[in-house]
């Protein structure tokens, strides 16, 4: 029992292999992300609210037991931290007990969490003029570019990483500029300048980036763009921001009811937000690297940040523009450049990579962001879905011409005809927009690619696993947390957030009750179609698989979706509506998602220590603002904006979102899941996956009591299923590369050098990605925006002639006057 702190890292070694986990002292010291050589900490530092401490060894060691409970299935806690845990009880030594408790939960038991988040607070200024001044100032820039680039192909988002870096000069020129002049306002004093631009301040403008643009335009821009450019209904500016602001901000009160779940436990540490925390540190905190620690590095995380940026930025000119063939390195398609099997299985735009090879940092983290900050149980189980279902299931799938995939392409997201054809919506449409009935007989049942249809079936899997997984590894916990009234006094984090009045649920309760009404306004205000039912129905959609998918996510970085599964909700509940579809499918989709992100977002100024109202008022305030603004930029557009959403728009802008939600809103809204799934149709086989994904976590589970020391207790069925859920339009080479990067950083070298890993892993991260998006921004802003082409040579002509580029490799093609498939449907 005496060696198991040292084996745990809890206490410090002179070694250069410096140990991950911080010592046992209370002292601000021991913070990560801090200066841990620096002794001398500024006064205004406040420690956290310490637990009090065990009277009798019975106590400590029903305390330690109740930790263990409480993480006994967590994949993120490190298999030692248990083991420790277990010898501890076992020996009934109250000081191990006792030490174990005081690592435990005065940081936090998660390498990650240690690596890039302090263990202690700064009495720090955060509802500042500056911040509100710079917040919406950014918030207005993003939404408006992001709104206007969403409606050209190709479409560039300006992410929240590009705010972060962007609102450090201008706070820190706010400092050296404006003066210092105080006044009052509603019995209030503020100043111009309230000190040095701190890290709190620029927490909050970050979040409002996050929750206005981050992901790039409102997603229910989307809906109106198909209405107004494909549907030709306008129903003008008071539904357009009824929609925008209710589908943005109505998730938000569903999000604050389910703090308690999703933001206070330990155990939810959202992998994301630790490299906004790494970044934050390295801007704000200039201190130098101890070596002894990260064996042999000395390089300040500052430094090192830029370098990374640097570097990524310089090198993406040359996936990205110089040399285009280095993005999907697919070199036997070069080779065979007209070869259908070799296109097929090689390929890296439509094919399965088999050897998945690129240089393009975008390949890596376009789907399914940085390969960095998933932990490595959650890269595995996706990649075990990956080579499960698309290469040894597809293969099978589509070689045996199952699903008639010899007339198709093996991977892409596009719908096909009886003849091979892209599906002409057009041709099974009245002119009011509803499904003509005998045209659909007499035209063609609809085609999917083999991988395309594959994802159908995952979805629903995915879908009933999640529910699975969430009841038996973490229904116990749900449960005593839906009694509890209190936060998890165990974290750190949570206890020293207590110092700060927090926003209470009335708030978030009034922001959702108002959001349904404007929801309601919108529907039966206007002839959408959408029955008031069936809204209500998409809010508990969103509101029952926030917390299971939310889990999922936190734990993860996995974000499982629900299109698919509102689609085809709605596709049965209300046929022959589009407008109603599309309607349902933001609500019930978009609620979940707007209300993770805003929980994200409130873990993130949980671990900057930010008080709650102020990150309330933030996000709100900017994210009704944001809708506002890209309304605007929308009617712009539309009324400015010559042939816009034209497949020939000069200046490419052809508004690909919207078509896509076009095309979706007749396939699912029109032609309907009945005559796609229902038993007797092409791909009803895909609804057994609704039952696979049911009773593959309770095999799981099963296994993982019988052998709880195995790795088994590290499945996840949910991310099996669903973790390749971007595939189609993603590739197998973007989840194989990141993958193996993945493995890299977060198996190989967190385990080998774990002193380096937990210094610099989630900035090298936050390096790379802000080194592409600023040279992306750059590329399409001088080059794209004015068409000048890319060199004329091998490097970025020949890759593009290859059948897996131009998605031409399919098998057999159909004679004229001939068809594929079913003689009825």
């Amino acid at each position: 029992m005496t060696s198991f702190a040292k084996r745990l890292g809890f206490h410090r070694t002179n070694t250069a292999s410096a140990t991950e986990l911080p010592t046992l002292n209370r002292s601000p010291n021991s913070g990560s992300g801090s200066n841990e050589d620096d002794p001398k900490k500024d006064p205004t530092i406040s420690a956290g609210v310490e637990l009090a401490a065990p009277e009798n060894e019975m106590e400590a060691n029903a305390r330690l037991k109740a930790l263990e409970k409480k993480h006994r299935w967590d994949p993120n806690l490190p298999a030692d931290t248990l083991e420790g845990m277990d010898e501890a009880t076992h020996a009934h030594d109250m000081q191990q007990e006792l030490n174990m408790v005081d690592a435990l939960t005065e940081n936090s038991p998660y390498p990650q969490v240690r690596a890039a988040v302090r263990n202690y607070d700064e009495d720090l200024p955060a509802n500042t003029i500056r911040m509100w001044v710079i917040g919406m100032l950014l918030t207005t820039i993003g939404s408006a570019l992001n709104m206007l680039f969403s409606m050209r192909a190709p479409a560039l988002v300006i992410s929240s990483l590009v705010a972060q870096l962007v609102a450090y000069p201008l706070g820190y020129g706010w400092q050296v500029v404006m003066p210092s002049r105080k006044f009052r306002l509603f019995g209030k004093t503020f100043s111009l300048n309230p000190g040095p631009f701190n890290i709190k301040e620029h927490t909050v403008i970050v979040v409002m980036a996050n929750c206005t643009f981050g992901g790039g335009a409102a997603y229910a821009t989307d809906v109106l763009i198909a209405q107004r450019a494909f549907y030709g209904q306008n129903f003008g500016w008071g539904f357009e921001l009824l929609v925008t602001i209710s589908t943005q901000v109505i998730g938000y009160g569903i999000a604050g009811l389910l703090r308690k779940y999703l933001v206070w436990p330990a155990a939810m540490i959202w992998p994301f937000d630790l490299v906004n925390t790494s970044l934050f540190y390295a801007l704000h905190d200039n201190s130098k690297t101890d070596p002894s620690k990260t064996h042999g590095w000395s390089i300040s995380r500052y430094r090192y940040f830029f370098y990374v940026f640097l570097g990524s930025f310089v090198w993406y000119w040359f996936p990205g523009y110089i040399a285009t063939f280095l993005s999907v390195f697919a070199f036997p398609t070069f080779i065979r450049p007209n070869n259908v099997i070799i296109n097929q299985l090689f390929g890296g735009w439509t094919g399965l990579s088999l050897i998945p090879l690129t240089l393009d940092w975008t390949q890596v983290t376009g789907y399914i962001f940085s390969p960095l900050v998933a932990p490595w149980h959650a890269i595995a189980n996706t990649l075990i879905g990956m080579v499960i279902f698309f290469w040894i299931t597809t293969l099978g799938l589509h070689y045996s011409n199952h699903w008639y995939g010899a007339w198709l392409p093996m991977s892409d997201s596009n719908s096909y005809d009886n003849t091979g054809m892209l599906y002409n919506v057009t041709r099974i449409l009245t002119p009011q927009y509803t499904l003509d009935l005998g045209a659909y007989e007499s035209y063609s049942p609809l085609f999917l690619s083999t991988t395309f249809s594959l994802t159908y079936g995952l979805s629903f899997a995915a879908i009933a696993a999640v529910i699975t997984h969430t009841a038996l590894f973490h229904g116990a916990e749900i449960y005593e947390r839906w009694k509890s009234s209190r936060a998890d006094e165990e974290d750190i984090h949570t206890r020293m957030m207590r110092k700060y009045k927090d926003a209470p649920n009335w708030w978030y309760l009034t922001i959702m009750v108002c959001m349904i009404g404007f929801s309601i306004a919108g529907i039966y205000a206007y002839d959408t179609h959408l029955s008031w039912w069936a809204f209500f129905v998409a809010i508990l959609i969103s509101f029952v698989w926030s917390v299971p998918i939310g889990m999922i996510q936190a734990i993860t970085n996995i974000q499982l979706g629900l299109n698919v599964f509102t689609e085809f909700i709605v596709g049965y509940a209300q046929p022959g509506r589009p407008l109603a579809m599309m309607l349902f499918k933001t609500y019930g989709y978009i609620t979940m998602t707007q209300a993770l992100a805003f929980i994200q977002d409130l873990k993130l100024g949980h671990y900057m220590k930010v008080p709650p109202r102020v990150m309330f008022s933030g996000q709100v305030v900017a994210t009704i603002w944001s809708c506002f603004v890209q309304i605007a930029v929308f009617q712009w557009a539309l009324g400015t904006i010559q042939d816009v959403c034209a497949e020939d728009q000069k200046n490419h802008y052809t508004c690909p979102n919207g078509r896509v939600f076009f095309n979706a809103s007749v396939i699912w809204g029109l032609i309907g899941p009945q005559r796609i799934f229902s038993p007797g149709n092409l791909y009803s086989g895909l609804l057994y996956f609704w039952l696979v994904g049911a009773l593959l976590p309770v095999v799981i589970y099963i296994g993982a009591r019988m052998f709880p020391k195995t790795n088994i207790r590290y499945l996840s069925a949910p991310i099996i299923f669903g973790g390749t859920g971007n595939l189609p339009p993603a590739t197998p080479l973007n989840y194989l590369s990141w993958g193996i990067i993945g493995f890299v950083f977060n198996k190989y070298i967190m385990n080998k050098y774990r002193g380096w890993w937990m210094r610099f892993n989630y900035l090298t991260s936050a390096g790379l990605d802000v080194g592409l998006a600023i040279s992306t921004i750059i590329i399409f802003l001088t080059l794209d925006l004015t068409n000048t082409s890319p060199p004329n040579w091998w490097g970025n002509t020949a890759p593009a002639s290859t059948m897996d580029s131009l998605d031409t490799a399919v098998q057999r093609t159909v004679a004229p006057g001939e068809y594929f498939g079913p003689r009825t449907w």
